[in-house]
């Protein structure tokens, strides 16, 4: 019952150390594993938001900008020999009590709470927080111009992960447009979350405060990791190519260098880097004597605008994109590299994805029923832990490298290639020889026009194979044949061929 502010105070602070000490006393459990430990950081992350929610109330309440607590204090002082005011609260309590027995409890179960089992939500991927799921920015990457070259194969996941930090990557041109910055804005969203999820007691409000208040000023200062010119395409003081022109006084002498290296030069000065090698090497020796301002505009690449082009707002414009690049960056890769932060996790994520390749679709479908099983269990921390694997050994039934002496054992260190499945490296015996039976090599025997049959066992060459099938097909050739022209006759004068007649003496029929 709380009718006054008074009332209402203590039963404020009371809530507050109630909360206060099961937090002391959850902090005192032993926990076994991960999720247990994910969950006690969720519980104590609600306490201290209801515990937040009280004392703001309470701030409210000694404010008393309205002085009703003032009022409620002066209630209270009154003539010693007059007890109205007493016995109206008394009659005011046994009224409260009459109407509302259920209200009358007993003290809350602590237990109960400290058992609590908040929900926090992970995709499949995210193993219950432990690792990182980027397959959905992964795809957004390589299906984007700054993540899509016409030259270069689309990485792999594993390769995405472990280059997520290196933005120097990505061409200058694409690093300050609009889809680009939207591309980095949903990853620090989704690492932003994904932190909360994981380290609900943790904030990133200092970080970012520190980052922030450093950030300004490098970034004015030129001092921004790939922003050293602050988006206006050429780094300040330093006039023509990164390259030093000096030591060069003909195109055929920048010819020399090769296509890879002046096609680098001219992308650091944001000009086109296409054309023949003679045309990059023209391209760049005209920046020996003539500054970038002043080169003609058809010379740089798409979305580059010169300086000497550029008017005030869209200098500013640019910049103000540039800056906005710049910090999404730094956020990132601040999360990223940290170990107190997401540091430790993408490590471990790695190591999830190198485990999932060398293991069979059987194996994961096991894994993840297995995990569903386990869901409401409590995992130990040698689960949980990745396994440091320098040897890359495969993986036994319980996920972790077999012995070195059985990878021996097995001849697990064996290599055996196979020409006829297209060049298909097979490590082991074993799995070299269930091989022969397996659906690639069959349907390459089959392109061969090759049956494959006993008589190919161990055959990985095509020429061999090829030669092998051919001398078959000269022997099955119509021609006097031994076992069917030859003639044999008993002792009643039955006639048969020498197979036949061979067959019935085996079995004893003459």
């Amino acid at each position: 019952m709380a009718t006054t502010l008074l009332e209402q105070t203590r039963a404020g602070h009371e809530e507050a150390e109630r909360l206060e000490r099961l937090i002391v006393k959850d902090f005192r459990n032993e926990l076994k594993g991960h999720k247990e430990r994910l969950q006690q950081s969720h519980r104590v992350r609600d306490m201290l938001d209801i515990m937040q929610e009280r004392a703001k109330k309470l701030a409210v309440i000694y404010q008393d900008e309205d002085n009703s607590r003032k009022d409620d204090i002066a209630s209270l002082k009154v003539d010693p020999g007059d007890f109205k005011v007493f016995y109206d609260r008394v009659k005011d309590l046994k009224d409260y009590y009459r109407n509302r027995p259920i209200e009358v409890t007993e003290a809350e179960n602590d237990e109960l709470a400290l058992r609590e089992e908040p929900k926090v939500d992970f995709s499949g991927e995210e193993g219950q927080g432990r690792f990182l799921d980027l397959h959905e920015h992964y795809h957004t990457f390589i299906n984007s111009k700054f993540g899509h070259s016409k030259e270069q194969a689309p990485k792999e996941y594993q390769e995405y992960v472990r280059t997520l930090t290196d933005f120097a990557q990505i061409p200058r041109q694409h690093r300050i447009s609009r889809p680009y910055r939207q591309y980095l804005q949903d990853i620090l969203t989704y690492l932003e979350q994904f932190h909360d999820r994981t380290n609900p007691l943790g904030s990133l409000t200092k970080v970012y405060s520190k980052l922030g208040f450093d950030f300004d000023s490098s970034f004015e200062e030129g001092q921004v990791p790939g922003w050293e010119d602050r988006g206006a395409g050429q780094v300040p003081g330093q006039q023509g190519s990164p390259m030093d022109l000096q030591a060069f006084d003909t195109v055929e002498e920048l010819e020399s260098l090769g296509a890879d290296a002046l096609k680098d030069s001219l992308a650091k000065l944001g000009l086109k880097c296409g054309g023949t090698l003679r045309q990059r090497a023209e391209r760049l020796m005209l920046t020996k004597t003539t500054p970038l301002d002043k080169l003609d505009r058809k010379l740089f690449a798409k979305g580059v605008i010169p300086a000497a082009s550029q008017d005030s707002e869209q200098a500013a414009k640019q910049k103000a994109a540039a800056k906005e690049a710049a910090l999404l960056e730094c956020k990132i890769r601040q999360l990223l590299q940290d170990k107190d932060l997401l540091g430790k996790v993408v490590t471990d994520t790695l190591g999830n994805i190198e485990k999932k390749q060398a293991r069979t679709y059987e194996e994961l479908q096991a894994e993840q029923m297995e995990a569903e099983e386990e869901a409401a269990a409590s995992d130990s921390d040698e689960e949980d832990d990745f396994i440091y694997n320098p040897l890359k050994l495969p993986l036994g039934w319980d996920g972790k490298p077999i012995p070195y002496w059985l990878y021996k054992l097995h001849g697990l260190n064996q290599e055996f290639e196979c020409e006829i499945c297209g060049g298909i490296t097979y490590w082991g015996r074993r799995a070299f020889e269930r091989h022969f039976r397996e659906y690639r090599h069959q349907a390459s025997m089959r392109v061969l026009g090759i049956p494959n049959t006993k008589n190919f066992y161990e055959i990985t060459k095509v020429a061999d194979a090829q030669k092998l099938w051919k001398n078959i097909q000269d022997r099955e050739k119509p021609g006097h044949k031994v076992e069917v022209d030859e003639e044999y006759e008993d002792a009643d004068g039955n006639v048969y061929n020498r197979k036949t007649y061979e067959d019935l003496r085996r079995q004893g029929l003459i």
